[in-house]
């Protein structure tokens, strides 16, 4: 018998969803049925997928295998940073003063560490590790300060001040400090005004790196494209 005019009437399965769902349904439920998903997208007139379905068919871009292998040497490269401050934490301060000399040398700064760096670190060094004689005639110099200090800790303005009298003793006119730990931002703006070249433990692992200071080549990868004046027709 069917239901008068402006009456519905409930069917079986009716029923059965509402003895499955007693206190409520809703969209997520009424989309489990694909015969309502049908209704929907004919009274609609495009295909309405459920929440789950939509979830599914958002298309998530994948990596091209450049930027794979680009994302995996950045990893490599953090861990590997991390592992040599360590490393350089553990040792003694004379240690690293003598890295220190050798990166600045292997980044191109004066000639040869036998030649033109020079360890100042001692008793009455006046609070300058180290230079690095630019020329032959030492007319031009870098004076370097450096803290192997605890990588919790934090260097203030007031080893910076420390820092520009030393170098105002012997009215030198580049300094770079070096430290294992890290500046706070008063010692950076402070170091920016009187233009001394200031890197933190991090910063400085990643430079021992660059120069090829305390680590060894591991394998070497070639990445190659194709040559697209090779392959142009002749004219």
């Amino acid at each position: 018998m069917k239901p008068s005019r402006g009456s519905s009437k409930i069917t079986e399965r009716g029923l059965v969803v509402l003895a499955d769902y007693p206190d409520r349904i809703d969209m997520s439920v009424l989309e489990r049925f694909p015969e309502y998903v049908e209704f929907r997208t004919r009274s609609s007139g495009r295909r309405r997928a459920s929440p789950s379905q939509a979830r599914e068919q958002v298309a998530v871009p994948a990596d091209t295998p450049e930027e794979t292998i680009d994302a995996a040497y950045r990893q490599i490269r953090t861990a590997l940073a991390e592992e040599l401050l360590a490393r350089l934490v553990e040792r003694d301060d004379r240690f690293f003063e003598d890295v220190v000399l050798d990166v600045l040398v292997g980044l191109g700064y004066g000639g040869t560490k036998l030649d033109t760096a020079e360890r100042l670190g001692r008793s009455g060094d006046g609070g300058i590790d180290g230079v690095i004689r630019e020329d032959t005639l030492g007319l031009d110099a870098i004076f370097i300060q450096t803290k192997k200090w605890a990588r919790e800790r934090t260097i203030g303005p007031r080893e910076i001040r420390e820092f520009v009298g030393a170098l105002q003793d012997v009215e030198a006119t580049k300094g770079i400090f070096i430290t294992t730990s890290s500046f706070s931002p008063e010692a950076r703006e402070l170091a920016r005004r009187r233009r001394i070249v200031l890197i933190g433990g991090l910063e400085f692992a990643t430079r021992m790196m660059d120069a090829g200071v305390g680590v060894t080549t591991l394998q070497v990868y070639e990445l190659k494209r194709i040559d697209e004046d090779y392959f142009a027709p002749m004219e």
